[in-house]
């Protein structure tokens, strides 16, 4: 069986976020959305919430399950003997710092390889920092996020009345 991890924080999950998980579950078998717990950051969502959150927008995908993790990434895809790595590109920008994590990756484990895909163009300008800050200022990021992260977002950043 040819596995692929989806490696992120996904805090939250985007549609470009489910763009690259849609695709990549056309060309694996299976696709493990791998939920990262990262000290360094601080998170709006815990990590249960996210990982519920990512498993409520990933139901309709049968070869597609959630997972979370806390250790290197290459000891995590070993450990579901998985193949690969998926890394979303949204622009040229993020080539960089991905094609630096993508050589570590292989310099710890070389039987490893990292594939990188791009959403759709009307996703490259998406990312959950980019969601959080218009959720958070009360615009409407229907069109960025599945319906059950939106609701989340409201009722995690809900403004109390002036």
């Amino acid at each position: 069986m040819r596995t692929v991890i989806y490696p992120g924080s996904f805090d939250p999950l985007t549609n470009g976020h489910l763009d690259v998980i849609q695709r990549a579950a056309k060309l694996f078998d299976q696709v493990i959305v791998a939920v990262a717990k990262n000290e360094s950051k601080t998170p709006l969502f815990a990590l249960e919430e996210r990982l519920q959150l990512v498993n409520a927008s990933i139901a309709h995908l049968a070869n597609v399950r959630a997972d979370a993790f806390d250790c290197l990434l290459v000891d995590y895809v070993e450990r579901q003997s998985a193949q690969a790595i998926i890394r979303g590109l949204r622009a040229v920008s993020d080539f960089e710092f991905e094609f630096q994590l993508a050589l570590m990756n292989r310099k710890l484990n070389e039987r490893i390889e990292t594939i990188f895909m791009m959403p759709k163009d009307t996703y490259t300008f998406l990312s959950s920092r980019i969601v959080k800050e218009i959720a958070r200022l009360g615009g409407d990021v229907s069109s960025f996020v599945p319906p059950v992260v939106q609701s989340a977002l409201k009722s995690r950043l809900a403004r109390p009345a002036a």
